[in-house]
């Protein structure tokens, strides 16, 4: 990657030739980060991810697995603390649908909000992109669902079985 000649200090700073520095480190970030990967069956839906122990890790907790409500998952790839924020926030924003309509959250409505705030942190100074990918799974209404969401705000709906 080239010098940014300090056209990295902002997400919503443009250098000459038309790039988003603070974006592409974020791409970069979730690049050379562990593996996340989540399969569908008729029955169920699962996700997984590489975990690299380090020393002082607690064996046997993974760190890249979140629940957000008793029907929906994360699996994250990328810079972890990242996505601690974006999962606390998918919690608070699942709860908070639950307290007010009394009825569970839809995995799809989840994938969207925090495809919004990620989204939003791209366009604000003072802020930087999140550094992280994550896969959403869960079930709505008896209906397995999948959702992709990359660091950008870019939100992807995978195939859905019912």
């Amino acid at each position: 990657m080239m010098a940014s000649r300090g056209y990295d200090m902002t997400p919503t700073m443009y250098s000459p030739d038309g790039r988003i520095y603070q974006v592409e480190y974020a791409i970069e970030t979730v690049k050379r980060g562990a593996i996340a990967i989540g399969l569908q069956a008729k029955d169920g839906v699962v996700i997984a991810v590489e975990e690299k122990s380090r020393d002082l890790q607690v064996e046997g907790i993974t760190q890249k697995i979140f629940q957000v409500d008793e029907h929906i998952g994360i699996a994250a790839a990328g810079y972890i603390p990242d996505a601690r924020i974006m999962v606390d926030n998918a919690r608070f924003f699942s709860q908070s649908n639950k307290l007010t309509y009394d009825e569970v959250t839809g995995v799809e409505a989840v994938a969207k909000h925090l495809a919004d705030q990620s989204h939003q942190f791209t366009q604000y100074s003072g802020v930087r992109p999140f550094g992280v990918a994550l896969i959403i799974a869960g079930v709505d209404k008896l209906v397995l669902k999948f959702s992709l969401l990359i660091q950008v705000g870019h939100m992807f709906h995978i195939l859905q079985l019912q």
